[in-house]
């Protein structure tokens, strides 16, 4: 492939479009799902980036899937540009009135290859993870989870934050919905600048907070 700096290939099915250090804009994931790739929210959209996602996707269509409220922005002019369908949790919904192609989900979501959505609001009204089960078994959690250095990934409370209790209760949810046999890698949507070359985080690295 020929790919711009832009994006680094860290597995060979998954590929990270990273934002710049303290950027609002979330870091992106884009998935090689056979038939049913995917987007993982939406990184900066330049022509550069544009490019990239072309190379990537091969011609198909990918969802795209968002995590929560901040990679709208960059996810409708994409849609705009390319017209991939996009994927939000219905309370987020009223914030991309001019997208078509637009699939919404009120608590959980089966994608057609096997990755499942669950609604975990707390960062966001409408915040929500990706687990894409076994062979993969990888934890998108966009904001919910973020790391604090490389070998630490922990839910925290920011400005930002819609709803800190309910962001707890969604980390309980979480941990109840997920198979009780896997253990996922998790990757963030934010402050990945901390890690270093291994952007995947193992699920011992999750440290509970209270703050």
């Amino acid at each position: 492939m020929n790919l711009s700096i832009s994006v680094k290939q860290v597995r060979n099915w998954l590929w990270l479009f990273q934002s710049e250090k303290g950027s609002s804009v979330m870091s992106a994931w884009f998935v090689s799902l056979d038939n049913a790739p995917v987007l993982i929210d939406c990184p900066k959209i330049n022509e550069e980036v544009i490019n990239d996602l072309q190379e990537l996707s091969g011609g198909a269509s990918p969802k795209v899937f968002l995590s929560n409220r901040d990679s709208h922005h960059e996810a409708s002019i994409l849609h705009r540009q390319l017209g991939w369908p996009l994927i939000v949790q219905e309370q987020e919904a009223y914030l991309l009135p001019n997208v078509d192609a637009l699939e919404t989900f009120s608590d959980e979501l089966v994608l057609s290859s096997g990755a499942r959505i669950l609604w975990t609001p707390g960062p966001t009204p409408g915040s929500c993870v990706l687990h894409l089960p076994s062979p993969w078994n990888v934890l998108f959690c966009g904001r919910l989870l973020i790391p604090l250095s490389n070998d630490q990934i922990s839910p925290i409370r920011t400005r930002s934050t819609f709803h800190w209790t309910m962001q707890q209760e969604s980390l309980i949810k979480l941990c109840n919905w997920l198979p009780r046999d896997q253990f996922p890698l998790l990757a963030s949507g934010k402050n990945l600048h901390l890690l270093g070359n291994e952007m995947l985080l193992p699920w011992i690295a999750w440290k509970h907070s209270d703050k």
